[in-house]
């Protein structure tokens, strides 16, 4: 079935939960179409998990043009968002409207993501009216770490939980198909659930959320030594991954590899011609 940001809606009418989880390249999207999740998000979390920086926030949008790219070539029947990143949409309406545009049109997803509440309804609403689907997020909004002073849970006491509830309509009300909710407490963030039409999409946020979504080094095991407390280790790829390295280096060492079998062609020449070529070589 080709997912798409209708089909999320009906699964939440539906009581259907959604699955979503990031990616930034064709072959490792592939995989994850095929496994059969609902979305992939290209997120700009790729600056830690695919740049090595320590925040997203020097992300620019031709990296999200050259990695959204890579994974919408890949899907068929994925919905593809699309993160925004810092300073892309935060300036104006005008420039969130370019942007937008600009993402869809050169990497050729099918929607956006953009972090915020009010302060970005004017955005998001110019966005859909534009015809890009936009998915909100809000609560602990990565993009607005030096704000709140680190990746903090959001909405903890009253004011801050009404306001999050608040954001929350807001971004429904402006045309958001979808809201991801991260880092916010379970009962909030089920809550927030209950009250929207649209859905919520959680991260560190409790199972009452109606669907969630992990960014897939962390759920894999490929960040070493180190797993949020949100994320499940689903499997450990990374060890995999070094355990397969290691016999390859094993292997090259000890001259066992390649074998025959691993080459493609073998050689129309003779023995006798080949020894004969290899007496006549620097004799010239």
């Amino acid at each position: 079935m080709k997912n798409t940001a209708a089909s999320l809606l009906q699964m939440k009418r539906d009581g259907q939960r959604i699955t979503e989880i990031t990616a930034y390249d064709y072959s490792t999207a592939k995989i994850m179409e095929t496994a059969g999740v609902n979305a992939i998000l290209v997120g700009d979390s790729l600056g830690m998990t695919m740049l090595g920086y320590d925040t997203t926030l020097p992300v620019t949008l031709e990296d999200m043009i050259h990695h959204s790219a890579a994974v919408a070539r890949a899907c068929t029947d994925t919905l593809v968002i699309m993160d925004m990143p810092f300073m892309s949409y935060q300036t104006g309406v005008r420039d969130a409207v370019l942007n937008a545009g600009h993402l869809m049109k050169e990497a050729r997803g099918h929607a956006v993501k953009l972090e915020g509440g009010a302060a970005v309804a004017e955005q998001i609403r110019a966005i859909t009216d534009a015809g890009i689907p936009v998915q909100a997020h809000i609560g602990m909004t990565p993009q607005s770490v030096n704000v709140f002073g680190g990746f903090k849970v959001q909405g903890k006491g009253e004011e801050a939980a009404k306001r999050l509830l608040e954001d929350a309509y807001i971004v429904q009300e402006a045309g958001a198909f979808s809201v991801v909710l991260e880092c916010v407490p379970p009962k909030l963030a089920a809550l927030i659930s209950r009250k929207l039409m649209i859905p919520t999409i959680g991260i560190g946020a409790g199972a009452g959320c109606d669907g969630q979504v992990l960014v897939y080094q962390d759920m894999l095991g490929m960040n070493l030594g180190f797993t949020p407390r949100f994320a499940k280790k689903f499997a450990d790829v990374g060890q995999l991954m070094i355990d397969g390295v290691k016999d390859y280096i094993r292997e090259v060492q000890e001259g066992t590899f390649p074998q025959d079998c691993h080459s493609f062609v073998k050689s129309d020449c003779s023995d006798e011609y080949l020894a004969t070529l290899e007496q006549t070589l620097g004799k010239e």
